[in-house]
């Protein structure tokens, strides 16, 4: 088993001592007597979670800890202080320095060894959450093998498609999972034949019929989950191409039948593709782009969504310019 590494940090060896006791069967442990070495051993060591003491000589925890969560290295490591300071005012500063909780002296084994399983757990939390969110941006990067988008097209939609989402009133975490579901909106052209998706002329009816397919291809490899960032890709990869007009594809849904995700997304995909260089067409101008959007409001676009996209083109257009093409 794969034990965590703890940095235990405290300048009294007796404290240093009754810590390896509480925590040393459950745990692997690294230890230093000053901040200084503190600061070397979390550098090098990468722990995952930091047990800190407050008054040291030299410099104190609350320094410590500050100089972690400074460093990008280290700032995402939780510190837990322990210390005999037990004012409020001490508890604040701890927490201001960047703490996630505050032990007092004399300590309890069974509190100690609770909190440290708390921290763990949220430290494996995020670690999973970082890795759902890898495997989903590679499995867009996937999609662009078999394309002739550029993963930066991915990146300034999704982007876009986060401003949308908070101006229609959804939350910041509804806003978040819409950009990073976003990159997986055409992850069903995994599916398509490369003759037909990278055909340089037009389709015929029969080959038009099997590249509306990749729209259920990409709800089916993300899979139907009930809630959450996948939740949000399933409706993405499924609905992007449906139309407020209901002559879309690939369930005809109209007006608010189709999800709000869906009809954001249609969006942000058009107005980059629109302004963007391709092999087959030229950039267009952003004002073209933007009478694009006025015409097709209520035909293609949810009208709403369309004005409140054009209001946020300052926002739109900052975007564009950070993620622009080489």
């Amino acid at each position: 088993m794969n034990h965590a590494l703890i940095l235990v940090v405290d300048d009294e060896a007796s404290n240093l001592a009754l810590l390896r006791q509480i925590l040393q069967p459950h745990h692997r442990l690294v230890f230093a007597k000053d901040g200084a070495r503190a600061l070397e051993l979390a550098l090098s060591e990468k722990p995952d979670l930091v047990l800190l003491d407050v008054m040291m000589p030299g410099m104190t925890g609350y320094e410590v800890c500050r100089r972690l969560k400074a460093d990008a290295a280290t700032a995402a490591i939780p510190v837990i202080f322990v210390t005999a300071l037990d004012d409020h005012a001490d508890e604040l500063e701890g927490f201001d320095a960047g703490a996630v909780d505050y032990i007092t002296k004399p300590v309890s084994p069974p509190i100690v060894r609770a909190r440290v399983r708390t921290h763990l757990s949220l430290v494996r939390l995020e670690e999973l959450r970082e890795t759902r969110l890898e495997v989903v941006r590679r499995l867009g990067r996937a999609a662009e093998y078999k394309d002739n988008e550029t993963g930066l097209h991915v990146i300034r939609m999704s982007h876009f498609a986060q401003v949308l989402a908070r101006a229609a009133g959804m939350s910041e975490h509804e806003a978040e999972d819409v950009l990073h579901a976003a990159p997986m909106h055409d992850i069903g052209k995994i599916g398509i034949p490369d003759r037909i998706l990278q055909k340089p002329g037009a389709l015929d009816q029969e080959e038009w019929q099997v590249m509306q397919s990749h729209a259920q291809i990409g709800a089916d490899i993300i899979g139907d989950a009930q809630h959450g960032m996948l939740a949000v890709a399933h409706k993405l990869a499924l609905t992007h191409h449906e139309r407020w007009d209901g002559s879309g594809y690939p369930n005809g849904l109209k007006g608010d039948e189709i999800p709000l995700e869906g009809r954001i997304v249609a969006i942000a995909d058009v107005f980059d593709a629109l302004t963007s260089k391709r092999p087959y067409k030229d950039a267009w101008p952003v004002e073209r782009a933007v009478d694009y959007l006025r015409e097709q409001s209520g035909r293609h676009f949810d009208p709403q969504l369309v004005q409140l996209f054009i209001a946020k083109l300052p926002q739109i257009l900052e975007i564009r310019e950070r993620w622009a093409e080489a």
